[in-house]
């Protein structure tokens, strides 16, 4: 069996994942826990199509690299909109995060929805350019990858979000735990309210710290629909990338909270996540009917349950989540 389409598409999706679930991770070291996050998947995604088609509009010959900058600035720019919307309410007004994150995962939706199929697509040669820009830039890997067998198809044959996604993560692990600055916003999302005593600017973190979550989660978006999909966008791209973005969210449970273990989380999640249209090359001699498959698209969610259940039975302190997350801070009522 050849099993190299199996492992390049894991990859392929784990990515998605992994940008998703450090963008969340951000948030809840911060003490917020964003339910919103599936909204920001899906705008960041509109903001990646956005840039992509307003330079190839403008050239379709515009090299590479720029493309790729102004799609990843402009999903920057649209998820940190939305991830700005998110922090303003819970952090200066204070508002229940639960209930903001949620109408922001519906708003998301909806404006994804509009942006794509009502002012992108409409337009002349718009999926045509989106297409070759995912094959010939987004999708653009290493010119000898093919070379080298089966080491080279599978992890070098990828394009530069997927090895972005890998630098992200390490560093975001590096910032966390081996850094004064991680040290300090894990304290605020432990206990605010001593962080303020010792002079740790709380509020300064909880904003900082929730637009860059915001704007890597974004990047998650424009990997799905230019890296994955090549930049040909489907009827349901809203309703899969929210769908990522409420995976992202429960892989930040499976991978207790840190960074690098997000690589190997976000693998598992992949794998799972694409493992049901290759089931009969895992599975050579069974059939598997329309009911079966959806029972595997279960598993990844069934995974984070039991996580869930046996960091809550260990109890240890570094397996749970930070202690001050989902609770507003007031500095006066400490």
């Amino acid at each position: 069996m050849d099993y190299i389409p199996l492992l390049f598409g894991t990859i392929e999706v784990a990515v998605i994942f992994l940008f998703g679930c450090v963008g969340e991770i951000f948030y809840e070291k911060s003490g917020h826990l964003n339910l919103g996050i599936p909204g920001i998947v899906c705008v960041g995604g509109a903001g990646g199509v956005f840039g992509t088609f307003l330079m190839m509009n403008l050239n379709p010959d515009m090299p590479g690299f720029v493309v790729l900058l102004v799609a990843m600035l402009m999903s920057v720019v649209f998820s940190c909109a939305l991830g700005g919307i998110y922090s303003f309410l819970t952090i200066t007004f204070r508002c229940n995060q639960n209930v903001t994150g949620l109408a922001l995962s519906i708003f998301g939706n909806g404006f994804t929805s509009f942006v794509l199929n009502q002012f992108i697509l409409p337009r002349e040669n718009a999926s045509t350019l989106l297409s070759i820009a995912g094959q010939k830039i987004f999708c653009a890997s290493l010119p000898f990858a093919k070379d080298l067998g089966f080491f080279g198809q599978v992890f070098l044959n990828h394009g530069f979000l997927v090895y972005f996604g890998l630098v992200v993560a390490i560093l975001s692990s590096i910032l966390l735990f081996r850094t004064k600055i991680g040290l300090n916003l894990r304290a605020v999302g432990e206990d605010p309210a001593t962080a303020d005593a010792v002079g740790i600017p709380v509020i300064k973190y909880k904003y900082i710290f929730n637009f860059l979550g915001a704007a890597i989660a974004g990047f998650a978006g424009t990997a799905y629909i230019m890296n994955y999909m090549n930049g040909i966008i489907g009827a349901s791209v809203s309703a899969d990338l929210e769908a990522f973005g409420w995976l992202s969210v429960a892989l930040v449970i499976f991978t207790l909270w840190r960074p690098h273990l997000s690589i190997l989380g976000s693998l598992i999640f992949g794998f799972l996540y694409i493992a049901p249209s290759y089931a009969s090359v895992l599975f050579p001699g069974v059939t598997f009917t329309f009911y079966g498959k959806e029972l595997l698209n279960l598993i990844p969610y069934v995974v984070t349950i039991v996580v869930l259940i046996i960091t809550s039975i260990v109890g240890k302190k570094n397996v749970q989540a930070p202690a001050a997350l989902g609770k507003p801070y007031f500095r006066e009522d400490r």
